[in-house]
């Protein structure tokens, strides 16, 4: 593990930076911070569309950061938010990225960046055992969960953000009188969604996360006469009365084009703060809140915390405590039969930790193949005919998975794609973005994985157990049927599944039935 660690967050409107050491504890000692405005969904109020423009500022912020991480010897995280994840075209800009400022970006779903947000509030103030909302509004989207001693209870990402509503409503910079009121609705009628799961588990804190919210605050204090110079925001509150009105004041200065005149207000903010703070004045009118509490931790330091957590934790407790119940929620929503797909997935695990050696597989290949067996049949909610294809979409575009980076969701979406039909292909789109030792992972998993299915291909557990061992010339499965089974069907289909494993193997496989060991 390096020395030190570093955030970037690629936001709509800004980009943030943090380098941290971690001592023995795992606390970590921030050793910079850099953020610089680079406006990546400007002019795009659709966010489909990354400007060319942005993608240069972009990258070279990027490259700039990457600069100041390794003056540090900080190990990189980088990951991007709605501007980046809606956007058709991001891979140019991820591919510009990593070929001029070395930098690997992640695209997280809106969930997973509404998970990082929670744990990184957590860092930031001592609300670890109280029902906590979380709010975070930025440039594209804003986020909301509900959590309490780490665990989210309900989380959702919504398309209401200052840079997005700003271009939306308020293109021309001063808004009319029915522009406010049509924004005003649009943010009531996104929340509601929210609004019930509000009411079905309630909060005792709420928290704002965002540079928004923080200057909403800041102009709060400064209307109650309060203009003391504080060295830090976090834990400073306004009431839901003085958020209401600093947004219309705002509004008011807005109509008749004199924000610039606002006392306290942050000039790089003018052109948005009316957007943002709009969407903080239905968050706290719409989910009750009655006080406001700011947080200047927020993603990054959730970024920082999770990937401290992966590094010195290990995989296996991360998917674990956070990723596993994701794929089971997702399992249980979509797939009719669960108990086969379980029995799936433990037969695959057995095949795994017998072959993983052998094909240079690490842990995180094991729990990413768990979560492909638990999740190859969701596609069947979709259509029987082509249900792998289903099931690689139903994946990919979840807001139910969270705990994994945007690279393990394409990996486990892959390999559930190719439990059936057709192997993997250099002529399919989503394989041949891959690299080349990622194919070969994405190869080595789903052959593991077709062979299991067939093990259980009457749905009835008739394999108790099943182990990979070499064997003369090829590889021996060796397949242990459950007390009165002949498995016939089981072994026949594992073996006409099992093609692409010996093609990975580079060796022939055959699938034996041997019985059961005695018991001593």
């Amino acid at each position: 593990m390096a020395d030190a660690l570093a955030a970037i967050d690629v936001g709509t409107n800004s980009f943030h930076l943090v380098v941290a050491r971690a001592d023995a504890d795992d606390r970590l000692d921030v050793v910079t911070r850099e953020k610089e405005q680079v406006r990546l969904g400007e002019g795009a109020g659709d966010m489909k569309h990354l400007s060319p423009e942005a993608v240069d500022r972009g990258v070279a912020v990027l490259r700039r950061f990457r600069g100041l991480a390794d003056a540090h010897g900080a190990e990189v995280r980088c990951v991007a938010t709605s501007a980046v994840r809606e956007a058709e075209d991001h891979d140019t800009f991820l591919d510009r990225a990593r070929a001029e400022a070395g930098v690997e970006v992640e695209v997280i779903a809106g969930v997973e960046e509404a998970r990082l947000i929670h744990l990184g509030v957590l860092s930031a103030l001592p609300v670890f055992d109280e029902r906590i909302l979380v709010c975070d509004i930025g440039g594209g989207s804003t986020e909301l969960v509900l959590g309490q001693r780490g665990e989210t209870l309900a989380a959702r990402s919504l398309k209401l953000g200052a840079v997005r509503l700003t271009s939306r409503f308020f293109a021309d910079g001063t808004p009319s009188k029915s522009e406010l009121q049509a924004c005003r609705t649009h943010v009531r009628g996104t929340l509601v969604p929210f609004e019930r799961a509000v009411r079905r588990h309630g909060f005792e804190v709420a928290v704002g996360s965002s540079g928004t919210i923080e200057q909403v605050v800041r102009l709060a204090r400064r209307a109650a006469g309060d203009d003391e110079p504080l060295r830090t925001w976090n834990g400073v509150t306004a009431t839901a009365e003085e958020v209401v009105a600093v947004a219309g004041d705002l509004a008011r200065a807005a109509r008749k084009g004199t924000l610039d005149d606002v006392e306290g207000l942050d000039p790089k903010r003018v052109d948005i703060i009316t957007a943002g703070a709009l969407i903080l004045e239905g968050v706290v009118e719409h989910l009750g809140v009655t006080e406001i509490t700011v947080s200047e931790a927020a993603l990054r330091e959730g970024v920082l915390l999770d990937t401290l957590q992966r590094l010195r934790g290990g995989s296996a407790h991360h998917v674990t405590d956070v990723g596993r119940r994701s794929v089971r929620h997702l399992a249980e929503a979509n797939d009719t039969d669960l108990a086969h797909s379980e029995w799936v997935a433990s037969l695959a695990l057995q095949l795994f930790d017998d072959l993983a050696p052998g094909l240079g597989l690490d842990r995180d290949c094991r729990d990413h193949l768990e979560a492909a067996a638990l999740l190859a049949n969701v596609g069947l909610a979709v259509s029987h005919d082509g249900h792998h294809k289903h099931s690689y979409y139903v994946i990919r575009h979840s807001d139910r998975l969270v705990g994994f980076t945007d690279a393990e969701i394409e990996r486990i979406a892959l390999v559930a794609r190719y439990h059936r039909k057709s192997a993997p292909k250099p002529r399919h789109p989503e394989f041949a973005r891959l690299d080349p030792a990622e194919q070969q992972v994405v190869r080595a998993l789903a052959a593991i994985l077709r062979v299991a299915i067939g093990l259980d291909r009457t749905h009835s557990r008739r394999v108790a157990a099943v182990r990979a061992r070499p064997g003369k010339g090829a590889l021996r499965i060796e397949v242990t049927p459950a007390p009165g089974e002949a498995a016939e069907l089981e072994l026949f289909t594992a073996e006409e599944r099992s093609g692409l494993l010996a093609e990975v193997l580079d060796t022939a496989v055959e699938v034996v039935a041997v019985d059961a060991a005695p018991v001593p």
